[in-house]
């Protein structure tokens, strides 16, 4: 009997853990399921906002994210309230994606701003990269003057600061000792001249305004001549940015050659602004308009060689198919 009765339920027993181990199973392929459909649900909202003809009001998308929320909330209190779960993660995506774009679009400078001379304290929040005319940086703004009177300007910059004068057009003009001291993290003050972002409308080229867009970059400028720049403080943030200008500056002081350090440099901390510079400064791009005949517009895949006693190196270039013969 006892027998008998151990047996039925050993039987029952393994039954019920046979029945609990496959539901188990089955809650956790639906919870997969689910979670794939609100990561769908997340990406269709985005979706639906950026294919909206016009932006809404900011105060629109704001009370989207509560609903939403409510949404959420349902679906998790109730399982079968999923589909409303769907629902309000669509609305928070579509509510977060139209804030941000109207955050970004309302940090713009203002029309009556433009050209104007500005004084302006920040912090260098990029390793500036050095050209031929001069730095170029982005630059994070505290505050900004006009005529003593504060103003308010995008949060985030691209400045340059030519050598020899605002345009950078001072044949033979080096920097400045303030230049050379200029580092990322520093915090300044100096005039600048601002306007909105504009790239070129090269049809297929780089859309250089909306790379700036994305970036959160709302003005462009450069530093004005009329008052002396003043450093405020050395370190006042951007660490990361601080500790790859004390990488270059240490790789620029051991290698004696400049276009190796170059090299090392844009492969350690990414900065090719060496390299960018001596491809300008090179005599092949004033010799290709020899003569004053443009170019043609068609190109071919020709490497060319070219011998100069001043470089020891070869460099490869993409030649116009008529390109003239290198002595």
């Amino acid at each position: 009997m006892g027998a008998g009765t151990d047996g039925v339920w050993g039987g029952d027993a393994g039954q019920l853990a046979g029945t609990s181990w496959r539901t188990r199973a089955s809650r956790r392929g639906d919870t997969g399921w689910r979670l794939a459909g609100l990561l769908l649900a997340w990406i269709a909202g985005v979706a639906w906002q950026l294919g909206q003809p016009a932006l809404w009001p900011t105060g629109a998308y704001v009370a989207l994210l509560p609903v939403g929320g409510l949404g959420l909330w349902a679906a998790w209190r109730w399982r079968r309230a999923h589909p409303i779960g769907l629902l309000g993660v669509a609305l928070v995506a579509a509510g977060f994606a139209g804030w941000h774009a109207s955050v970004r679009l309302a940090d713009a400078l203002p029309a009556a701003l433009e050209g104007r001379d500005l004084v302006i304290s920040g912090v260098v929040a990029s390793l500036p990269r050095r050209s031929v005319s001069g730095l170029h940086f982005r630059f994070d703004v505290d505050a900004a003057l006009l005529d003593g009177a504060a103003v308010r300007i995008p949060r985030q910059l691209e400045l340059g600061w030519y050598h020899g004068g605002s345009q950078g057009l001072r044949e033979g003009a080096g920097p400045t000792p303030l230049q050379s001291g200029f580092r990322a993290g520093q915090r300044w003050r100096f005039t600048a001249r601002l306007r909105q972002p504009h790239g070129n409308l090269n049809p297929h080229g780089f859309d250089h305004e909306l790379y700036l867009f994305q970036q959160g970059v709302r003005a462009t400028g450069y530093v004005r001549d009329g008052a002396t720049p003043v450093l405020l403080e050395r370190a006042a943030g951007h660490g990361v940015e601080r500790l790859r200008q004390r990488v270059r500056d240490a790789i620029e002081a051991r290698i004696v050659d400049p276009r190796a350090a170059g090299v090392v440099a844009a492969l350690a901390v990414g900065d090719q602004s060496a390299i960018e510079r001596w491809v300008s400064t090179n005599k092949f791009y004033a010799e290709r308009s020899y003569e004053g005949r443009a170019h043609r517009p068609k190109r071919s895949h020709k490497v060319v060689r070219r011998p100069d006693s001043q470089f020891d190196n070869q460099v490869l270039l993409w030649a116009p198919e008529t390109a003239r013969q290198w002595r």
